[in-house]
């Protein structure tokens, strides 16, 4: 279910009660770098299940 935009701006009301307009652009400057990291994580470990980890595995 997509919430509404009734429901959006509700959301975004209440986001800036609590953080206030002041610290807003700080935070979401903070989740978009904490998704960016996210992103990167979940890639190496994309590419580490694949075999394409630039570490050579250990061969016994």
């Amino acid at each position: 279910m997509i919430p509404g935009p009734l429901q959006m701006l509700l959301v975004v009301f209440i986001i800036i009660l609590l953080f206030g307009a002041k610290r807003l652009p700080a935070l979401m400057r903070s989740v978009g770098q904490s998704v960016t990291e996210f992103k990167k994580g979940v890639s190496d470990t994309t590419d580490a299940d694949t075999g394409e980890s630039d570490t050579p595995a250990d061969t016994p």
